[in-house]
């Protein structure tokens, strides 16, 4: 029988017998409820990046990365049950990693969890699943247009277990080496925007750069642009969750982290915009999403720490910092066709330096029992060194073990990722799937008459060189 009763209040009350002497912890339904339903906002986050990615693409990729959503989902949920919850958080782990205490999920039920005593660890678990489940979508981003599906399923397990759950472990366990050191990371800069985005640019590098790189057949504008308005309404709503759940209970806490983080993203879309005004002369939608999605990203560590006049400055640094960082791959070489790198891991370092100097001890104590020594603003200044120190080792670490998964994917039968020639130019969806997102798809362009003959999925005779989908 399961440990626990009912008051008249209608809170859980579990009995603790191991204690000396017994004591009783009381969960309130109330934050239960909360963690519950930012379970559910957090997990629409993850088709949301789906559709913002499928939107910035070509037509012939779009249906790929929307069910590449799904399927990380899918994957890291049964990852999660079978050792990535133990590995992150078991609490007789090291300051690296955890162990397989509670591999397959046993004994995670009614007792404490390890984030906060105020939910039981099935609620933390499965909450912390969808974070789990969002870090390794952000960063299959940067497979975008020219890798195979099918070995994407090996990788996304590895890479969390190897790559995740070791981050996390060490900046939201108790016995992690950042939580001990004293790191501040609210809801995920490091273990989901740094580690994913960084991951992102390894995949870039080892895939290399996509067929007509420097040339103007990659100088294409986003084929469908109410998807990626669609992702961003998406992620904006899930954020909430994200960040607000972070409290792991209904407080005043996470009423504050849910208004600075909508404040981040407004003004961080506003100033991504504005920057791009200045070339184009014109309001850009994706600019604006774009921005809002970095002031997002930016917010996550500190959202639980900085107040109000500080978010105004996340957004406009986000928005201004990674909107120079797309730069960044003309300058270096690499095709990161989604910048994800530029919005996520710089993105994410820049929320640690601003979670460094503007973290407050009394913000964080609006949930009534959380101390912090704070940041700058409190006269804290070895709080930076840290911040520095916990981003230096997210981006080593990412970037480090995700090339070693893909070199040693590479050299493994059926698991080598990189799509031939022919395979780009028809596109992923049918190259790989044999769906697709339109019925309509532009080729003319791109086939090349040795790809004719490989595809049956094309009537050559439509006019406008637009394709005609087949059913099969």
């Amino acid at each position: 029988m399961v440990n626990i009763t009912y008051d008249a209040s209608g809170s859980i009350n579990w009995y603790d017998a191991d204690t000396s002497p017994p004591s009783t912890v009381v969960y309130n339904p109330g934050d239960i409820a909360w963690v519950l339903a930012s379970t559910a906002l957090v997990w629409i986050m993850v088709p949301g990046v789906g559709f913002f990615y499928s939107g910035l693409l070509r037509r012939k990729n779009a249906l790929s990365m929307i069910y590449l959503s799904m399927m990380t989902l899918a994957m890291v949920s049964f990852q999660w049950f079978f050792w990535g919850f133990s590995l992150a958080f078991s609490d007789t782990g090291s300051r690296f990693i955890g162990d397989l205490r509670y591999f397959g999920l046993k004994g995670v039920l009614e007792k404490p969890s390890i984030g906060s005593s105020r939910i039981p660890s099935i609620v933390f678990c499965i909450y912390q699943l969808m974070f789990a489940a969002i870090t390794p979508m952000i960063a299959l981003g940067g497979f975008a247009e020219r890798a195979h599906l099918g070995p994407l399923l090996f990788f996304v397990f590895a890479w969390s277990t190897l790559v995740y759950d070791p981050i996390a472990c060490w900046t939201w366990n108790s016995n992690g080496w950042t939580f001990v050191l004293g790191g501040l990371d609210f809801a995920g800069g490091t273990p989901v925007h740094i580690s994913s985005g960084t991951a992102a640019l390894a995949i870039s590098i080892y895939l290399g750069k996509r067929r007509g790189y420097g040339t103007e057949a990659l100088a294409y504008k986003p084929h469908n642009t109410s998807y990626v308005i669609l992702g961003t309404i998406f992620l904006w709503f899930g954020w909430f969750g994200f960040n607000g759940g972070s409290a792991l209970a209904a407080n005043l806490r996470a009423a504050q982290a849910c208004i600075v983080t909508n404040l981040a993203a407004s003004v961080g879309g506003l100033t991504w915009m504005l920057w791009d005004y200045r070339i184009e002369k014109k309001w850009s939608a994706v600019g604006f999403c774009s921005g809002a999605v970095a002031g997002l990203v930016a917010i996550t560590p500190g959202s639980g720490f900085v107040g109000s006049p500080a978010a105004v400055l996340f957004g406009v640094m986000a928005g201004t910092v990674c909107n120079f960082a797309t730069q960044l791959k003309f300058f270096a070489g690499w095709d990161d066709s989604l910048d994800i790198f530029a919005s996520h891991a710089i993105g994410g370092v820049v929320g640690n330096i601003l979670t460094a100097l503007f973290a407050q001890a009394s913000v964080a104590g609006f949930d009534g029992f959380t101390e912090i020594p704070g940041g700058w603003l409190d006269r804290h200044w070895i709080q930076l060194p840290k911040h520095l120190a916990d981003s230096a080792a997210g981006l080593g670490y990412s970037f480090v073990m995700t090339t070693i998964i893909l070199w040693i994917m590479h050299f493994i039968p059926g698991l080598r990722l990189r799509v031939p020639e022919e395979a780009e130019i028809i596109g992923i969806d049918e190259s790989d799937m044999g769906e697709y997102a339109y019925d309509y798809v532009g080729l003319e362009t791109e086939l090349k008459p040795s790809a004719y003959g490989r595809s049956t999925a094309y009537d050559m005779g439509q006019p406008d060189g637009m394709k005609e989908r087949t059913s099969v």
